[in-house]
């Protein structure tokens, strides 16, 4: 890519496509398209082909998507394969007709099977069944690897999947209803903490409402109190999480240096399993990362795990080696980085 070359980043305002912003900012890139949902509905197949007829980007990166974490994946199930599917297919299709140089789609490590050997390498993808709870969003990204990796094979196109694992950072969502593990965690023990406090104004604040009786009972829905932040499952799964702006990094060194012929052996018989993982291959379980949290934020009071709520899947570990291989390792280390989006949280207080 040339510093002025025209990027098109869906999704420009999320945790993954902000880092991913920054990153090229950083790097002196200056002809970088954005738009926001109300400005371009990218569900709407009309307006995605107007705008890249108008646009003619040169390099589009597909991180817009619906996101949530076990609840809103469960419960939303409809939103989530509609939504993403539409997405995925206009973006796509449109970067073919319009002859983007190379497009670069962004998935998830939850494309793997609930029973994936672990760690999970690019090659157990489809190997058996999917975790329940998140299956609509997983099969709608795992199209979007088949949908890239078929343009290629039969119109020659340059587009790349990455599968990034589960990400923290700037511009995270915070939102207690749909967020994921990670930064759910640290707002709910950050508001338990300010209760046990007695810092009331502050959990008004924090939660837009009227009065406290309104923010109690409205955490008591989550399970957070003064005394005890309440937490899904026994604690055991495990995870694995990789700060956004190392996620972005490994992204725009892929665009930069590697292409999708760079993705499979070069004498493979069938051309598939062509994304690449993006990960630690580090993982830590739910209850220590809770109460690394807990450490982190001064909180005093009891972490309980409430076994009636489901776990998730138990073990989900990706193996990096084939991006380690193409050049790329991260950088930032968990503590730190959660030390550093829980000041971003109490500076931004910003929730998607």
């Amino acid at each position: 890519m040339q510093k002025n070359s025209k990027i098109y980043v869906a999704g420009h305002r999320g945790l993954v496509g902000s880092a991913i912003v920054k990153n090229l900012e950083s790097k002196g890139y200056t002809n970088i398209v954005k738009k926001t949902h109300k400005e371009l509905d990218l569900t709407d197949p009309k307006a995605v082909k107007e705008f890249f007829e108008k646009e003619k980007p040169e390099y589009v990166i597909l991180a817009a998507a619906k996101v949530g974490g076990i609840v809103a994946n469960n419960t939303y199930r409809a939103d989530f394969i509609y939504e993403n599917l539409a997405i995925q297919n206009n973006v796509i299709h449109q970067s073919y007709i319009q002859k983007v140089k190379k497009l670069l789609f962004l998935g998830s490590t939850c494309i793997y099977p609930k029973k994936a050997p672990q760690p999970m390498k690019e090659d157990c993808l489809l190997t058996s069944e999917l975790e329940y709870t998140n299956e609509p969003y997983a099969i709608a990204k795992i199209a979007g690897i088949k949908m890239c990796e078929s343009y290629n094979l039969q119109y020659g196109t340059n587009f790349i999947s990455v599968m990034p694992t589960n990400l923290y950072g700037p511009n995270d969502n915070f939102d207690l209803e749909t967020s994921h593990v990670l930064p759910a965690l640290i707002r709910k023990i950050y508001l338990a903490k300010l209760l046990n406090e007695e810092k009331y104004d502050e959990v008004i604040k924090d939660l837009d409402v009227k009065n406290l009786s309104q923010a109690k009972e409205y955490l008591s829905k989550f399970g957070v109190d003064e005394k005890k932040v309440e937490i899904w499952g026994t604690g055991k799964p495990r995870r694995e999480f990789l700060y956004s702006e190392d996620m972005a990094d490994a992204c725009v060194f892929l665009l930069e240096n590697r292409d999708f012929k760079d993705t499979f052996e070069k004498n493979s018989k069938e051309i598939k399993n062509t994304h690449i993982n993006i990960g630690t291959g580090v993982d830590i379980s739910i209850k220590e990362l809770a109460e690394l949290i807990k450490k982190i934020i001064g909180f005093t009071g009891e972490l309980y795990f409430n076994t009636n709520r489901p776990d998730g899947t138990i073990l989900k570990l990706t193996d990096p080696s084939k991006l380690h291989n193409l050049g790329w390792k991260h950088k930032v280390q968990l503590e730190d980085g959660i030390k550093t989006i829980y000041n971003w949280y109490l500076k931004e207080k910003r929730f998607f």
